[in-house]
């Protein structure tokens, strides 16, 4: 589908060099939502980008400014017309406008400026707080009533900020220090007798976060709870904002896909906003520190060699024992690198990873090893030589899991991304453990297996 509407752009485009007929551009991308708006304008040049954006309406062009990649938003921003900016930072929600701004600091300051005064306070009272935490992440604009008001005063309040608020869907009380001394929801001031003071109707037991917290710890706390929004407090208890369930599906989805790039030895953060060149540096270190640790194995293998030459069937056996220890390698590590990412796992706790992993792996290794051991017994007609590739096959599997659990671990304590360097080392240590292994039981056998 983007495909082809991509491909209608660029000819329209192509066929209006100068003058772009903008109704025929608008009628491709009329209907789409701004996140798929945004998606097409990541996948032009950013030149194209340029004149499509430049014919949206304020609204939709305001949205897509959001979702688009970060290379993408900084073209943009620094071509836009001064107008035409204030009017689309205008639009966006404070929390919105603020990862904006942040996202271009050499155009920053002109950014704010742009911005009414007392929006471009809301935005730098967020930039105050670290990147990646709860006070970023927040916006002020929440519905907070003070305690001893009715219900029916706190639907006045509700209808009068409506329009100027994140959410209404939740409703904070608010104690004389101004915490968050309780919550309701709509369907809780619905069915309350109008007359009720609001502190009769509130749920006491408020979930909040420091504003310093990191912002993976609030998208789990929000998960686990079941939570709308999460309020933000000071270190005195003061509410300061409100984090939002759509807040942390960004979040979400901004830490999976670069967890899925850092499985090729890089994060997404990297992946942005270095060149070609920048990245092959960041990986390289890792694959060669693989290719060092691989011709241990390949000086191994060529110790071997007469045995090697003698029993020729031995040879069959190693790309099969190699492959299916990688894969549980490298399902350890991605197992562990998740659990790191989610809290699931613990770096002070890697007893209790170890111990569980291995115990899992040794399942693994014994069936794995006793099936392969059984074709090796058939096809060689020799059960010594299924006992080498079975226990070989056996230790590989269990050295590859315990590779695949530490090493994400050690990475972590060491400051290492850890998806960068789980799946090259895991893979190089268990080739070495498992060739050695397979080819030391041989030779111990070797009269029995020619």
């Amino acid at each position: 589908m983007y495909e082809i509407l991509i491909d209608h752009i660029r000819e329209a485009l192509g066929q209006h060099a100068r003058a772009i007929d903008t109704r025929q551009v608008q009628s491709l991308v009329d209907g789409l939502h701004a996140s798929d708006v945004a998606f097409v304008l990541d996948e032009l040049t950013l030149p194209e980008a340029e004149r499509v954006f430049a014919i949206l309406d304020d609204g939709r062009a305001a949205e897509a400014l959001v979702h688009v990649a970060a290379a993408t938003r900084r073209h943009l921003l620094q071509t836009l017309p001064t107008l035409r900016a204030a009017t689309l930072l205008h639009r966006l929600p404070m929390d919105e406008a603020a990862a904006v701004v942040a996202d271009a600091p050499s155009d920053g300051a002109r950014l704010l400026a742009l911005l009414p005064v007392t929006a471009a306070i809301d935005v730098e009272q967020l930039l105050e707080h670290p990147t990646g935490t709860a006070g970023r992440l927040m916006t002020t604009k929440f519905v907070g009533v003070p305690l001893g008001l009715t219900v029916a005063r706190a639907w006045d309040y509700v209808r009068a900020v409506a329009t100027s608020v994140e959410t209404v869907n939740v409703i904070y009380v608010l104690d004389a220090a101004r915490g968050p001394a309780g919550v309701c929801s709509i369907r809780d001031l619905l069915v309350a007798d109008a007359q009720q003071p609001i502190d009769a109707v509130m749920r006491r037991d408020v979930i909040s976060v420091p504003a310093d917290a990191d912002q993976q710890d609030v998208a789990r706390i929000i998960g686990r709870y079941d939570l709308p929004a999460v309020p933000v407090v000071d270190a005195n208890g003061r509410m300061l904002g409100i984090v939002t369930i759509d807040d942390v599906l960004d979040v979400l989805t901004d830490e999976f896909n670069e967890d899925i790039a850092g499985l090729v030895g890089s994060d997404a953060a990297e992946m942005d906003r270095r060149s070609p060149a920048q990245i092959a540096r960041l990986r390289l270190p890792w694959l060669l520190g693989t290719m060092a640790i691989e011709l241990c194995a390949g000086a191994i293998i060529a110790r071997f060699d007469a045995l090697l030459r003698q029993v020729i069937l031995l040879a069959s056996f190693m790309p099969v024992i190699s492959a299916v220890s990688g894969n549980v390698g490298l399902q350890a590590a991605a197992i562990v690198v998740r659990g790191l990412d989610t809290g699931h796992v613990s770096v002070q706790k890697w007893g209790e990873a170890l111990r569980r992993e291995v115990l899992t792996a040794l399942s693994i290794a014994l069936v794995a090893g006793s099936v392969l051991a059984a074709i090796a017994i058939f096809w060689s007609r020799r059960w010594p030589f299924g006992v080498v590739v079975g226990a070989s096959m056996t230790c590989a599997v269990v050295a590859a899991s315990v590779m695949g659990t530490l090493i994400p671990m050690l990475s972590k304590r060491l400051g290492f991304d850890p998806a960068a360097t789980a799946g090259p080392f895991e893979t190089a240590f268990q080739d070495v453990v498992g060739f050695t292994v397979f080819l030391w039981m041989a030779t111990a056998l070797a009269r029995w297996l020619a």
